[in-house]
């Protein structure tokens, strides 16, 4: 697939960074020469200077014989003006645009969105993203990811296995399923390391450090994970670091809920901190070097349950973490845009890495993939995807077992949704029409999956 990237600052080069790793040709487009030159030398991709909006520069990088534009610069007007020059010109077939403003967010203005007006396929806000998978990880202290599907009525909340003297750990992964069948839940996969492991094995036992998914349903959530000895501890005390569009929505959201006593946000930039106290009603700004010990005592570092740490720079974001690690009881939260600083982060005690590259790819995945598919969620770079794929009346796969759609080794089912009936089971399941198929799928096998489910 042939994909122009405009845009080549933090989110535009987080979408790469995903992209890169499949088999795409991929062409990146700013004004600044800069940013051009350091993306250029960390992937695989076509550098081009100029503005994504003119159209002499989408005719000059090929425009016609690109598949898809992802338009994601800072500003919302040449994303947009870039996405009606990509089809009026070139007629190209998909066209997302970053938007961050909330005037062109209002639903009163969705009609600007359609072939007659502002021709964008999809409206794609990723710092309110990042904020929404950041406070889903607040509301369910614990976990690292949570992945809403078939309309939230289930979920796959991911958590780390810190200790392995719990009783049910002691078990293999086969009869823990027994146990969490009793809920309604199941493990679906394991995150080693760096190694994928499917449940197909009946001597497979959990170890120390495991990243967990399991499938169930939300109202479950807190109770299958106190069995593998997460606490759910509500948090009361929260600090954040960085005045951005991301911890004013926070921020403005934990305004909201009862149980969050008192939040601070710190900030180094004296004007973005007074801009973000403006716009927020009880939450404390401060302003001041971020790892001050005067600053971090007067926001309430030492005694804080979460601490969110959301700058633009992955290295500050993990000094804050390791920082809050000193406190055994404290969350920490921190944001990464390289994939250099992801694997560094899941060193730290209690520290959960948000990667942008991924959280941004979820939202568009739907465009990227052939599929027919309700959601679909990226779960880390090279990590792989979960997918709830549709399958309607027409679809070849009706009627057949498991064993018969071939499912490549590495991939796999994880869950059923029929008729309000979770199916774990897949010894005597038959694919009927309307069924919500939630599926694994490992890097190598996106085509052969997309093959399989694209009728």
């Amino acid at each position: 697939m042939k994909i122009v990237v405009g845009g080549a600052s933090n989110v535009g080069r987080s979408i790469v960074g995903y992209l890169s790793l499949g088999n795409n040709d991929i062409v990146v487009v700013d004004e600044d020469e800069i940013k051009l030159g350091e993306i250029a030398k960390e992937y695989d991709i076509q550098p081009v200077l100029g503005s994504i909006s003119h159209p002499d520069v989408q005719e000059n990088l090929g425009m016609k014989n690109v598949d898809m534009l992802i338009a994601v610069t800072d500003s919302d007007e040449v994303n947009m003006v870039a996405c009606q020059v990509a089809y009026t010109l070139f007629n190209v077939p998909k066209k997302i645009a970053r938007v961050d403003s909330k005037y062109f967010l209002n639903p009163l203005w969705n009609a600007l969105y359609n072939e007659k007006s502002l021709p964008v396929d999809l409206v794609i806000t990723p710092d309110v993203e990042i904020a929404k998978f950041i406070l889903s990880l607040l509301n369910l202290p614990g976990s690292t990811a949570i992945y809403p599907f078939v309309n939230n009525d289930i979920n796959i909340i991911a958590f780390r296995c810190r200790d392995t003297d719990i009783p049910l750990l002691k078990l293999s992964i086969l009869d823990i399923n027994l146990k969490l069948a009793q809920i309604g839940a199941h493990i679906g996969l394991i995150i080693r390391g760096n190694r994928r492991i499917l449940i197909n094995d009946e001597t497979l036992k959990l170890q120390r450090n495991d990243v967990v998914y399991i499938c169930c349903r939300p109202r479950y959530n807190i109770e299958a994970m106190r069995l593998f000895g997460v606490d759910h501890n509500a948090f009361e005390k929260a600090v954040i670091f960085g005045a951005n569009a991301i911890s004013y929505y926070i921020a403005s959201e934990l305004e909201k809920n009862d149980s969050i006593v008192n939040c601070s946000i710190v900030e180094d930039n004296p004007q973005k901190a007074q801009k973000l106290a403006e716009l927020l009603n009880q939450t404390a700004v401060i302003s001041g070097e971020m790892l001050s010990d005067v600053i971090l005592e007067d926001a309430g570092f030492n005694y804080a349950d979460v601490d969110v740490a959301v700058t633009d720079r992955d290295k500050d974001n993990l000094l804050i973490s390791l920082l809050a690690s000193k406190n055994k009881e404290a969350q920490a939260v921190s944001l990464v845009n390289s994939r250099d600083y992801n694997v560094l982060g899941t060193n730290i005690r209690n520290n959960v890495i948000v990667d942008r590259a991924v959280i941004t790819i979820s939202a568009i995945l739907n465009y990227l993939r052939r599929a027919r598919m309700n959601e679909a969620y990226a779960i880390g770079r090279g990590i792989g995807e979960i997918w709830e794929l549709r399958l309607g009346q027409d679809s070849v796969n009706l009627g057949k077992s498991v064993t018969e759609l071939y499912l490549p080794s590495d991939s796999a089912l994880l869950a059923v949704w029929r008729q309000s009936e979770l199916i774990f089971d897949f010894s005597e399941y038959r694919i009927e029409a309307d069924d919500k198929i939630i599926i694994y799928v490992a890097p190598n096998d996106i085509r052969r999956i997309e093959n399989i489910f694209y009728f």
